[in-house]
């Protein structure tokens, strides 16, 4: 696990993890994309996509579903192994890359005035991987990654 020394994204990486709490707690966030880029060109080079599924009766009508932390904890952890095993077919990035993270909410959700309105940000002609998705007793989230082929693998 890479750790930053960079106080700007630490305040970055709080801010943002924040802020997608609340948008979960309140059932608003339906998708969470981060896109990896060239800091060069700005070409998108990774989309990590994950989409979110909220139950709604357990948001607004307080239901208790039953599924044990243990058997959430393990769906994490398997998702958590593929990541890693991806890295053996995922492109090599060589050069500088920048992150941004994209978030997808309802239309009434109120925005804070230090996010701006962003394309998606996708990638021409992707490889696509679905990975393994998890459930929480509130949340259902499916993961995917699209990737640049690197052009050397075309000759």
């Amino acid at each position: 696990m890479l750790l930053t020394q960079d106080d700007a994204v630490k305040t970055f990486l709080t801010s943002l993890t924040s802020q997608l709490s609340e948008w979960l707690e309140a059932g608003q966030l339906q998708r969470i994309v981060l896109v990896i880029m060239s800091k060069a060109t700005g070409e998108v080079l990774e989309r990590w996509n994950f989409n979110i599924v909220t139950d709604v009766e357990v948001v607004e009508k307080g239901v208790i579903k039953e599924k044990s932390d243990k058997e959430i904890m393990r769906e994490i952890q398997a998702i958590m192994r593929q990541v890693n095993s991806c890295i053996s077919f995922l492109p090599c990035l060589e050069e500088p890359c920048i992150f941004d993270v994209l978030a997808y909410t309802d239309a009434e959700t109120a925005v804070p005035f230090t996010w701006v309105e962003s394309d998606a940000k996708l990638i021409d002609n992707p490889q696509m991987v679905k990975l393994h998705s998890f459930d929480t007793k509130i949340h259902k989230v499916d993961t995917m990654v699209s990737y640049k082929v690197d052009d050397l693998d075309d000759e």
